[in-house]
């Protein structure tokens, strides 16, 4: 009887010891799986908060761009509104030299010749020698010429041109703003995924959903690592 007993005591001594080691183990495993997700969890709010600041960056810049983009639009309209009057002078001054130089009158067409605007000398002297009055293949007019040239005009073309560029600049800006939303997005699933872990006591499904956690990660951060950024 005293063998038997002593069988029996060293038997439930073992099953202790296997007990304990079993609860040690999956002590073991519960802190690393929280490691896992306290890993996790920093990484998103990491990554998050560089979104946020990333897509309100790059918010700001298309903002800046837009505003560049309709101050330069309202400077091409004014130099072309300069340049028209321009034009118009220089037409109408060269129409009365016409007028005066057919009828004789020189003395009034050299007036009308000084009174040209000092841009558009060039063009109408290269004109005025290829005897217009005279000459059928002359050009209708000194603005036909190559030698003409009007500042404000090649300005209002530029000025617009780059107010076109920086549009299409502030559009791409706000292109890369909302995919960092959508980055954020996709790190708002991944906490999601996390806290609902934690409400499980299984630890088979706590284990799959942090599996699932980390592998949804993988696509905001390496589209984080790819996307343009402004310090």
């Amino acid at each position: 009887m005293a063998e038997r007993g002593g069988v029996n005591i060293e038997i439930a001594h073992k099953l202790n010891e296997d007990e304990e080691h079993e609860q040690r183990r999956k002590s073991r495993a519960i802190e690393v799986l929280e490691i896992v997700e306290a890993f996790i969890l920093a990484l998103v709010a990491i990554a998050t908060a560089w979104s946020g600041y990333q897509s309100a960056r790059w918010d700001g810049l298309q903002d800046e761009l837009y505003a560049e983009s309709t101050r330069l639009r309202v400077d091409a309209q004014g130099l072309s509104g300069r340049s028209g009057q321009e034009q118009m002078y220089d037409a109408s001054a060269v129409a009365e030299w016409i007028k005066a130089d057919a009828s004789g009158n020189h003395k009034v067409a050299d007036i009308f010749e000084r009174r040209m605007l000092p841009e558009f000398r060039p063009a109408f002297e290269a004109w005025k020698k290829m005897d217009p009055l005279n000459n059928p293949s002359a050009p209708p007019g000194p603005a036909m010429m190559p030698e003409y040239h009007n500042a404000n005009q090649e300005a209002a073309i530029k000025r617009s041109e780059e107010a076109g560029e920086a549009f299409e600049q502030g559009s791409a800006a706000r292109g890369v703003s909302d995919k960092y939303v959508r980055s954020t997005v996709a790190l708002a699933t991944v906490l999601l995924l996390i806290a609902i872990s934690q409400r499980f006591k299984t630890q088979r499904v706590r284990v799959g959903l942090a599996i699932l956690a980390m592998l949804l990660l993988c696509v905001p951060i390496s589209r984080l690592l790819m996307l343009p950024h402004i310090w």
